[in-house]
C-alpha cells in the first residue's frame, strides 16, 4: 500500500512554491491564508524536513523543497490530465436515460429534439422500461448490460441513495375525440358515459374514483383495458371510447384537437415526475447538462401554459355539463 501526504497539503505546496507566497496561494485556493499554513506545516511534519524559509520578508524554497517541487509538478499534471481525459470520454459515450412508455411517447420525444440541438456533442440514447432501473452504489446501473446515467421516475419522492429534482404534478380528467360530442349519443354530461366504451389503465387514478368524486353511478356500454397510458390516448384519439387523460400526458394532444376535455372535473394525481440520478453525479458534466435541459423544459411549459386552467384548454363553450351533472373541480 502506498503511504502519501495528504492531497491538499501536497497542492498547497505546490502553488505555494509556485507564487513563493502565502498570500497569492490563497486567492488560487480559495482558502484563508492561515489554512496555507497550517497545510504547509502539516505537510512538513508528515515528511520531517523544512520545505520553505524567510528570508528578509521573502518566501524561500529549502533544498529539500527544491528538489520536492518537480516530480509533486509533474504527478498533479498527470492526475489532471488523466481526470480530464477521463471526463471528456464520459461526456463523448453518450447518455442513456432510464424512463418509462407513456412518458417517453407522449412528453419526452417531442421535446428531445431541442436537447440534441443544444448538445450535439451528446448522444441521447433511450431505456425503456415501466419497472424502476436501480442505481448501483458505484453510479452504474444494471440495465441489460448496459450502464443507464439518470432516469426519469413517476412517484412519491420516496427513493433513497439518489439525487432527485421534482419536475411536474398532474391532474386526472375525461378526454374524448371531438367525434364523440355528435352521433347517436352525444357526449355531453357525466351520464352520457353509459353510452361510451370506458378505456382503462392500471394507474391508481381510475374510472370508479372519478365517477365517485362526479356522483354518478355509471354502467358503461364496454370496458377496453390497456396495460399503457399512451395506448389509452391512442385508443381516445381513434375515437374508440373515453378516457382519463393524466395533464402532462394529454397537453399537446389537447392542444393540438387530437383530444377534447369534456368536463371540469379534476382529480389530483397521487404521484408527481422527478428527474434522477445517483446521489453525487449530478454534477457530471453530460448529466448536467440534461438536467439543465429538462428544468428549463417543463419551466418553458409551465410558461407555456400559464393563465390556463392547468396544463390545458378550457373545454369549448357548450361542452361543459350543467351544475347539478358536473361537480365542482377538486384539482390541487
Amino acid at each position: 500500500m502506498r503511504r502519501l501526504p495528504p492531497l491538499n497539503a501536497l497542492r498547497a505546496f505546490e502553488a505555494a512554491a509556485r507564487h513563493l507566497s502565502f498570500t497569492k496561494e490563497a486567492g488560487e485556493l480559495h482558502v484563508t491564508q492561515a489554512a496555507i499554513s497550517h497545510q504547509i506545516r502539516a505537510l512538513e511534519e508528515w515528511l520531517g524536513l523544512r520545505l520553505f524559509k524567510r528570508q528578509n520578508r521573502a518566501l524561500l524554497l529549502t533544498d529539500a523543497g527544491q528538489s520536492y517541487l518537480p516530480p509533486l509538478r509533474d504527478a498533479l499534471d498527470t492526475i489532471h490530465d488523466a481526470t480530464a481525459t477521463l471526463q471528456k470520454r464520459d461526456d463523448h459515450a453518450g447518455l442513456t436515460v432510464s424512463t418509462f412508455t407513456s412518458f417517453a411517447a407522449k412528453w419526452l420525444l417531442p421535446r428531445l429534439g431541442r436537447f440534441a440541438s443544444a448538445h450535439p456533442d451528446i448522444g441521447v440514447r433511450l431505456a425503456i422500461d415501466d419497472h424502476i432501473v436501480e442505481f448501483r452504489s458505484d453510479n452504474a446501473v444494471d440495465y441489460s448490460g448496459d450502464g443507464v446515467d439518470v432516469g426519469i421516475r413517476y412517484g412519491r419522492g420516496n427513493w433513497k441513495g439518489v439525487h432527485m429534482d421534482r419536475l411536474m404534478t398532474e391532474v386526472v380528467f375525461v378526454v374524448c375525440s371531438p367525434k364523440l360530442l355528435s352521433g347517436e349519443h352525444p357526449l355531453r354530461t357525466p351520464r352520457d358515459l353509459a353510452y361510451q366504451t370506458l378505456l382503462h389503465d392500471d394507474l391508481p387514478e381510475n374510472w370508479s374514483t372519478w365517477l365517485e368524486a362526479a356522483g354518478v353511478e355509471v354502467k358503461a356500454r364496454r370496458d377496453l383495458v390497456f396495460n399503457h397510458s399512451e395506448m389509452v390516448l391512442q385508443a381516445a384519439i381513434g375515437g374508440l371510447g373515453v378516457a382519463l387523460g393524466r395533464s402532462v400526458l394529454v397537453a399537446d394532444d389537447l392542444a393540438a384537437g387530437r383530444l377534447i376535455s369534456p368536463f371540469e372535473l379534476q382529480l389530483p394525481a397521487q404521484s408527481a415526475y422527478y428527474f434522477v440520478c445517483p446521489d453525487g453525479a449530478q454534477d457530471r458534466p453530460k448529466i448536467k447538462a440534461f438536467r439543465d435541459w429538462i428544468l428549463e423544459e417543463v419551466a418553458r411549459d409551465a410558461q407555456h401554459n400559464e393563465g390556463r386552467d392547468q396544463w390545458w384548454d378550457a373545454p369549448p363553450a357548450g361542452l361543459i355539463a350543467s351544475d347539478s351533472d358536473n361537480p365542482r373541480s377538486v384539482a390541487e
